[in-house]
């Protein structure tokens, strides 16, 4: 019950301010996370940021990270093609899609590929309609 209350606390959290005071709680109550605990925050932080962007989905094997946008998603294009161009293993898969090949086995090396796509793209956009 504890378990399905906690996932359910940071399926619900909407902002990293929500996930980092579960994590204190966390913390609090269990002492030092496991390494899959700290996996599942980062993974659900990563979601959160994944919103911010626009992504609807985000796929990432050992081998290759597909991050789907949707239309009009609050992304400058120029950024884009900007980070397609200084990357040689980004590229663009269709008119919504980003393509990372990179050997990376390590989830937290996963995480932090995608984190360094949206931070190379800048903040996120205000799209007028």
């Amino acid at each position: 019950h504890l378990r399905l209350s906690f996932y359910k606390k940071m399926a619900t959290a909407k902002n990293s301010a929500q996930l980092d005071g579960l994590v204190e709680e966390l913390v609090d109550r269990f002492g030092k996370l496991p390494p899959a605990a700290s996996n599942l925050i980062d993974v659900h932080r990563l979601r959160l940021l994944c919103a911010d962007y626009g992504v609807v989905k985000l796929d990432a094997a050992p081998t290759v990270i597909l991050i789907t946008f949707k239309p009009r998603a609050p992304v400058d294009p120029a950024a884009i093609i900007r980070l397609i161009q200084t990357h040689r293993d980004i590229k663009l898969a269709g008119n919504d899609r980003l393509r990372i090949d990179k050997s990376l086995p390590d989830i937290k090396a996963r995480v932090q590929a995608v984190r360094d796509v949206f931070r190379n793209l800048g903040k996120p956009v205000t799209l007028s309609s």
